[in-house]
């Protein structure tokens, strides 16, 4: 972009707000950033700009702009949950792409206000987390920056295991029903009879930031569909010329194209919000829009209609081949359904933090029709034991309802069936 195209950005800027706000879209204040292809991977790696640093997001940023630099994939923007809300364009982009940018990040910043389930995220996150990052050089000053790696490394590992709905003043997450909480990493925290001060507040930082990043998880069909579906209604509306036109549907489609061997979050949520508006108008938008998750938008809105429309069915591996195995509109939304709980992660719950009344700990895989990884399970046993201190058990199920248990003593995993 050139000079005069950074002024014609900030008037198309100006104008797509008033548009968005026109349509009734109710978003934060807006701060834009324009950024070199480095800064914007780097925000994507560690997935904000003030985040403490690890090996994983250096490695992660290498992936992302190795891929940048090859033309393999590409990051256009990025937009921050927060008050006010922070996008971050490329600066390479071209005028037109960075018209369609700011109207999908005026439908984030909508999304992120108004969603239920971001209505108790921190919006000052990006604040916090630089504290969170100072602390971190600290203790690399105090105790070694192996030492603090080595926390970090374990925690990392299972960062996902929180209970989301602590967010909404559930106490310690503990579940009378199974007995156990869902909150790992505050059990593992607040329980571990190894851990010193400066690492259980490590493990209790790492869980501040995932209850800021789990509503994201849990609606990124919604969140990305109800995006997409604002930059087109709103580009539309612009006066563009036949060369913007034709650039604007090249990279649209690129958006909203289904995927191949997984299903495009933006192509699923967008063909369901335009199929939803056709029926029930505008209005219904707004409503699934403040109410829904991804779970519940797909198990209240997924019809027969638009599983035959889109042509979606489930698939497996024979021999050398892929398959389709089934097309039944339940199996396809209950797989679909089953793939967002949770975030798509393995649902686990702290059972015993004095497992056989040796100081061992229990922890519990919920079975829903998905086996645990057995490479996830040898990769991350041993984390924990690191934490916990003391032999770890990892009890599940396999396909044929068969109780399994995996235990780490420090040494070797064995599995118990």
């Amino acid at each position: 972009m050139n000079k005069a195209d950074y002024e014609r950005l900030e008037q198309s800027i100006g104008l797509l707000t008033n548009m968005a706000a026109g349509e009734g879209l109710d978003f934060f204040p807006m701060r834009y950033e324009v950024c070199p292809s480095e800064v914007l991977y780097s925000i994507g790696a560690y997935g904000m700009p003030t985040r403490f640093a690890h090996w994983s997001f250096g490695k992660a940023y290498q992936r992302m702009k190795s891929e940048y630099d090859y033309g393999l994939s590409r990051i256009y923007e990025l937009v921050i949950n927060s008050n006010p809300c922070y996008a971050f364009l490329l600066d390479r982009n071209t005028l037109l792409q960075n018209k369609l940018i700011v109207a999908h990040v005026l439908g984030h910043s909508d999304f992120f206000k108004n969603n239920a389930m971001f209505a108790v995220t921190d919006r000052t996150m990006v604040e916090r987390m630089a504290v969170f990052a100072s602390r971190m050089r600290a203790f690399e000053q105090e105790y070694g920056p192996d030492e603090v790696e080595r926390v970090l490394d374990a925690g990392l590992a299972i960062q996902e295991h929180i209970d989301p709905q602590i967010r909404f003043g559930r106490k310690g997450g503990f579940s009378e029903t199974e007995g156990g909480t869902k909150d790992v990493v505050g059990f593992i925290a607040g329980n571990s009879r190894t851990l010193q001060e400066w690492q259980r507040e490590i493990l209790y930082m790492l869980r501040e930031e995932m209850l800021y990043f789990w509503p994201q998880m849990e609606t990124k069909i919604l969140n990305e569909g109800w995006a997409t579906f604002w930059h087109l209604r709103l580009v539309r509306q612009l006066e563009l010329e036949d060369a913007e036109i034709v650039e604007f549907a090249k990279m649209n489609s690129s958006v909203v194209q289904p995927g191949r061997g997984s299903l495009n979050p933006y192509y699923l949520g967008l063909r369901m919000l335009e199929y939803i508006e056709r029926r029930e108008g505008l209005e219904a938008l707004f409503d699934i829009r403040e109410m829904e998750s991804d779970v519940s938008f797909l198990r209240n809105y997924l019809s027969k209609e638009l599983v035959e429309e889109m042509d979606l069915f489930l698939y497996g591996r024979d021999g050398d081949v892929y398959r389709v195995t089934d097309k039944d509109v339940a199996s396809v939304r209950d797989t679909l359904i089953r793939q967002r709980t949770n975030g798509g992660y393995p649902y686990i719950t702290a059972m015993d933090d004095d497992y056989g009344d040796r100081g061992e700990l229990l922890l519990l895989h919920r079975y829903e029709g998905l086996e645990l990884d057995r490479k996830y399970v040898d990769r991350t046993l041993p984390l924990v034991h690191r934490l916990w201190g003391r032999p770890v058990h990892l009890k599940t199920r396999g396909k044929d309802n068969t109780e399994l248990r995996y235990c780490y003593d420090g040494y070797n995993i064995q599995m118990v069936s």
